[in-house]
């Protein structure tokens, strides 16, 4: 939303025998080294929160929940309201990585491995896009925006919704990330529209702007376009390689949706 990071509040719930075994506690000690990195990294200071035990139906179950909170100029929040018809999509960064590279640790082992840097790691590392945020709003570049964490065709739909608008998106533009191309041409198609844990942005900005192609050394791409919504027209439609149209249809993570069937978000 361009905001400006103040605080993170945590709230831990852990099972009594990660408190009472030597590997628990090392767990603990391991989890709280690595958010304190990224709170430094990011000058975040965790200003407080709660702890509790969690259930205990199923032994090791640990939960966390983060919030954060930013302050910006008061009336120029991004949000994902301010599009127009007309309006040019832009998506930072690459996608589908995140969903590749948890697929791939799926297969290969239960346990994840260990890894000696956090670069070519989408899905173990994500990399806020902080700066990228701040820049478009000081700069007056995006009319709406919405980070990519439940999958683009997914948080499109949010950002068609709100701004009461459809959507046109060129397959060939994506800029899709190396791990998940090597999933071949149907799985990396699906991973970059629908799967999700990315955190790249995705803005809209009059298509009469000239965009940068990238701010604060993230990469900028225009995927697609902004159009009326009229009886009859799909909310999001994928204009494919070979030159058809089909329909796009939200296919990433539903926060509120009774059938959960995706295993990404099943492994959290």
């Amino acid at each position: 939303m361009g905001a400006a990071p103040l605080a993170a509040f945590l709230s831990l719930a852990l099972p009594p025998t990660m408190l009472t075994e030597a590997s628990g506690r090392a767990w603990i000690a391991r989890f709280f080294d690595g958010l304190r990195n990224l709170s430094e990294l990011h000058g975040v200071p965790l200003a407080g929160g709660d702890t509790a035990e969690s259930p205990g139906e199923r032994a090791g179950l640990v939960f966390a929940d983060i919030v954060l909170i930013g302050t910006t100029p008061k009336g120029q929040a991004l949000r994902r309201s301010g599009a127009s018809a007309g309006d040019a999509l832009y998506v930072t960064g690459q996608l589908g990585g995140a969903a590749a590279e948890l697929s791939t640790m799926l297969k290969r082992t239960a346990r994840i491995a260990s890894v000696k840097t956090t670069e070519g790691h989408p899905q173990l590392f994500p990399e806020p896009r902080l700066d990228v945020g701040e820049a478009l709003l000081r700069r007056g570049l995006a009319t709406a925006c919405i980070d990519v964490s439940d999958g683009l065709s997914t948080d499109l739909a949010h950002l068609c919704q709100a701004s009461a608008l459809c959507a046109e998106i060129e397959q060939a533009a994506l800029p899709i990330h190396p791990l998940a191309l090597m999933l071949g041409a149907e799985s990396s198609l699906d991973v970059a529209l629908n799967g999700g844990e990315d955190y790249e942005l995705l803005f809209a900005a009059p298509a009469s702007l000239k965009m940068p192609f990238s701010l604060a050394g993230v990469p900028i791409t225009r995927i697609g376009a902004l159009i009326p919504r009229r009886t009859g027209r799909p909310m999001m439609t994928l204009l494919t390689t070979d030159g058809s149209r089909k329909e796009l249809k939200p296919g990433g993570w539903e926060h509120f949706s009774r059938s959960v069937t995706r295993t990404r978000k099943r492994s959290r």
